[in-house]
């Protein structure tokens, strides 16, 4: 559903639609890894079934998230199919029901999955005939399955769709954009919506994103899936996302209990960062978002476990809150002309471990209610049409490739995060994975500290390995023993893509020395604490008995980076220092009078570790900074 009204328009000519889920479903021997999924926005469900055997599937992907199915209101827009009639008829722009089965199927076969975006909050307005055939009348509320007392009594959102301060109760009952309001509280009512949704998880589907969630009770949506079937026919738990776009009345946490969240504030942040808006910039994301064990950061982000996150979706694409790509109306922005922003919000978003990610995928247009484009995806040869009427956003090789990388790199950590301007960033994934992004105008030329092991890598942005793995089809970074890289990263700008990814499974055979052995001088170790409590003007120092440790002594050299904004968030340090030697050491706050730590478990009181041999990595996580 749109997050915003954008202009007076007929009630009657109006529905809403939002991001669909981002897949974090358990893992399943016969699909992909769930970490990616992608919205293939308005796309026919024959189409999406050769997309998924053709490409969706061998890339990786972990789902895809469909229009609505349901019989619907057909009035030549992008979002009639979010002005739902008959939730028992599943004929609608898309195709019919056998088509939508034989989809899901094709895709499983893939190893993908099918999310749905389902609207059960309300009905269409005016009066017509639907894409199976039957009729409604809004004025007398006349529905197939629904009859008057279904419906909330007649009454508008005041303040637009986010309604007024203090009415969050006619945010929920009242009728959004003109659209009849169904008393999803109802016994009745909800019979028929758990009718519907057991039938989308009898013919397969995977996951369900429950649009305009914001308009009903969160209380009703947990009654609505206490009577919906858990467990999908693929043998994992259904997945559920809601779309709560955050306003000052709704509290987004009453809805955790039914499912994860679309992360609206993501989207917002990615635009403000990567456009230079009110001053922000990329370097600024740790304190805009929190870090890994610690998110919330400036902006209020929700837990990343209860997120779905976009760069944009149908609706953001068109009322301007997001970055786009599609959107070709006169006088828009468009971030893609002339700049790369748009691919490197989505880099971005597929290697920071935030939240559940999806991609959007939809049609190109110049007018705000335009329909989907009448032809096909695909040529009379099956090709794809890439880049014309149909955006192929999934496609984009810069931006599919990073679905292996989110994929390997899942479950790790932000290390090693460095800035060079405030629009150049560059952070480890562990030991998996590396990303080094330039939305600034000037090149980039720096040298950067990895987790990787030694060898040559090729950079996913700009292909992959061959088919032999002995060669990159596009460029390569080498990673040195002691896991650093030097690198030249062009200006955002000019034809190319201004950013580098690499991980472990495109590593080139038989470069690099592995994880071991070898001959160096010094090795990466990273220290990271957190809870130390400090107060403004203090900094953390990481010091101990080596040089580059200070010698005991705290300093420019030994101080830490803070991993977001607080008292108590990590900070963290990445330190070259002797392979295979023993160190000791502690962490000091700096800033007037130092304070050290307290005592530790080893005889002289101090943390005690043993660096890895050449090639190899270490990451010493301090736990609390002890008082």
């Amino acid at each position: 559903m749109t997050h915003t009204r954008l202009r007076n328009i007929p009630a009657t000519l109006f529905a809403a639609g939002l991001l669909g889920a981002a897949a974090m479903a358990p893992a399943h021997a016969a699909l992909n890894p769930g970490d990616t999924s992608v919205q293939m926005f308005r796309w026919k469900w024959n189409d999406i079934a050769r997309e998924c055997t053709s490409f969706l599937g061998p890339q990786g992907f972990g789902a895809v998230q469909v229009s609505p199915p349901t019989a619907a209101a057909s009035l030549g827009t992008w979002w009639d199919v979010y002005q739902p009639v008959n939730f028992n008829s599943l004929k609608s722009n898309m195709g019919t029901e056998a088509e939508f089965k034989a989809m899901v199927n094709t895709c499983h076969a893939a190893g993908v999955r099918i999310y749905v975006d389902v609207v059960v909050n309300h009905v269409a307005a005016g009066a017509g005939t639907a894409t199976d055939g039957s009729t409604w009348n809004s004025t007398s509320l006349t529905y197939p399955f629904f009859s008057a007392s279904d419906f909330h009594p007649a009454c508008d959102i005041a303040g637009g769709d986010y309604g007024a301060p203090g009415n969050r109760n006619n945010v929920m009952v009242c009728r959004l954009s003109g659209l009849p309001d169904l008393k999803t509280e109802g016994s009745y009512v909800q019979g028929q919506v758990k009718t519907y949704l057991n039938k989308l998880v009898a013919l397969g589907v995977d996951g369900l994103r429950f649009d305009a969630a914001k308009h009903m009770q969160p209380s009703d949506i947990q009654a609505i899936m206490g009577g919906v079937t858990q467990t999908t026919t693929s043998g994992e738990a259904l997945w559920v996302t809601q779309e709560v776009i955050p306003d000052s009345n709704v509290v987004r946490s009453t809805y955790f209990a039914a499912g994860t969240l679309n992360e609206f504030q993501y989207a917002y942040a990615l635009k403000a960062m990567f456009r230079n808006e009110n001053g922000a910039n990329l370097a600024q994301v740790r304190t805009i978002m929190g870090t890994p064990g610690n998110w919330g950061g400036s902006w209020g982000f929700i837990p990343s476990e209860k997120a779905t996150v976009f760069v944009n979706n149908w609706d953001t694409e068109r009322n301007g809150s997001s970055l786009v790509a599609s959107n070709y109306i006169s006088g828009s922005v468009n971030d893609t002309q002339g700049t790369k922003r748009y691919d490197l919000a989505n880099i971005f978003m597929l290697a920071w471990p935030y939240g559940a990610a999806q991609l959007h995928s939809g049609f190109r247009f110049t007018s705000y209610d335009q329909a989907p484009p009448s032809a096909s995806p695909f040529d009379a040869s099956g090709n794809p049409v890439i880049n014309q009427q149909w955006d192929f956003i999934h496609r984009w090789s810069d931006i599919s490739n990073m679905v292996a990388f989110r994929a390997v790199s899942r479950g790790q950590g932000v290390d090693n995060f460095t800035s060079g301007t405030g629009n150049q960033v560059a952070f480890a994934r562990g030991a998996k994975g590396y990303v080094a992004i330039n939305n600034d105008s000037a090149p980039w030329n720096v040298s950067l500290q990895t987790q990787l092991p030694a060898g040559t890598y090729c950079n996913v942005v700009q292909g992959q390995l061959n088919s032999t793995a002995s060669a990159c089809t596009g460029g390569s970074v080498t990673v040195a023993s002691n896991g650093v890289i030097s690198v030249s990263i062009p200006g955002n700008g000019g034809s190319g893509v201004p950013a580098m990814a690499l991980h472990i499974n495109q590593k080139i055979a038989g470069s690099g020395g592995g994880g071991g052995g070898g001959t160096c001088t010094t090795v990466p170790v990273t220290f990271r604490v957190a809870n130390a409590n400090t107060a403004f003007g203090q900094n953390l120092n990481v010091v101990g008995n080596q040089p580059a440790l200070g010698n005991w002594t705290p300093g420019a050299n030994t101080q830490m980076t803070i991993e977001g904004s607080g008292a108590n968030v990590p900070w963290s340090s990445t330190v070259q220092l002797p392979p295979a030697t023993t160190i000791q050491y502690k962490f000091v706050k700096a800033g007037g009078s130092a304070v050290w730590e307290s005592n530790q478990t080893t005889a002289s009181g101090n943390r005690e570790a043993t660096t890895p041999v050449c090639g190899g990595t270490l990451t010493l996580d301090g736990g609390s900074f002890k008082n």
